[in-house]
């Protein structure tokens, strides 16, 4: 069974890999805040997940040098201790963010291996920088992994999918735009990073869901589950292309922004779109916003 260190105790992606692999690998979990990491002992361990970060706070421009020393500096350091204390293989959690801002409505920005990134503010610099920085410390003994994830979501989750679950629930409309959306659900990812420890991959990969997302199929699916009715009309389009050019977060919300699909998908990927939404809202609780 191999040994598995997950630096991050607080993260949501850490607390949920170590309740979905902890019968499958022998895991631990330390937190990386007070420098409790420096006090653990890394030897013996096969793999470090490093899933410590900050993403959902402000992007006011003073918050730039904590964004670095979080999502950079502490990253790089847990590596380079990982590496001097044997550990073989160093997952570093990184984003799809590296790659930008999304596109206006109706353009694509399909991603693939060779797409450069190109950040557009400091989470996403400071998330590139760190990979930079682990990936020199490659060596035959110690290889790194690189995970650009799309959006997680799943039930308990930060960010834009739980204010997406609440329109389904308050909103009686909404526009009626069809777009495509990389995303992963929580356990789809934990898959994915239980096969990269078994499997010791190195190197960069983009997990997601087998199939696109829309905002318009999460509201749909999301009211469905909680018994919600919700009409899509398309009286607002016109008003939504027309500042897309101007307000980003329209374009986050009704924009394309895709990885390419590859073959290898599906067989991480055990829950469907529509079971991981009512999966997300299990128990009826999360209905009642």
């Amino acid at each position: 069974m191999k040994r598995v260190l997950i630096v991050g105790d607080h993260s949501y992606i850490g607390r949920s890999f170590f309740e979905y692999a902890k019968d499958r690998f022998e895991i631990k979990r330390v937190s990386s805040r007070d420098g409790a990491w420096k006090d653990e002992d890394f030897r013996g361990y096969d793999s470090l997940l490093h899933c410590a970060g900050i993403a959902h706070v402000s992007r006011k421009k003073t918050m730039r040098d904590l964004y670095f020393a979080v999502n950079r500096d502490l990253a790089a350091q847990v590596a380079k201790k990982a590496k001097a204390e044997g550990v073989r293989q160093f997952i570093f959690l990184s984003s799809m963010i590296v790659y930008g801002r999304d596109k206006q409505i109706g353009k694509t920005f399909a991603i693939d291996q060779s797409t450069q990134a190109h950040p557009a503010d400091f989470y996403g610099e400071s998330k590139l920088q760190a990979e930079q920085e682990i990936i020199a410390l490659e060596e035959d003994h110690f290889f790194p992994c690189i995970i650009r994830s799309p959006m997680v979501y799943g039930r308990g989750c930060k960010g834009n999918f739980p204010k997406l679950l609440k329109c389904a629930k308050t909103l009686p409309v909404f526009p009626d735009l069809e777009n495509d959306r990389s995303m992963i659900y929580i356990e789809n990812l934990c898959e994915f990073l239980a096969l990269a420890i078994e499997r010791e991959k190195r190197g960069l990969y983009l997990p997601q869901n087998s199939e696109y997302v829309s905002t318009k199929g999460i509201l749909s699916e999301a009211a469905k589950v909680c018994g919600k009715k919700i009409s899509f009309i398309r009286c607002f389009n016109p008003l939504l292309r027309l500042f897309s050019g101007r307000i980003s977060y329209i374009n986050k919300v009704f924009g394309n922004k895709t990885y390419r699909h590859d073959t290898a998908e599906k067989e991480y990927n055990v829950v469907s779109f529509g079971q991981s939404i009512e999966q997300s809202l299990l128990g009826g609780s999360a209905c009642d916003f």
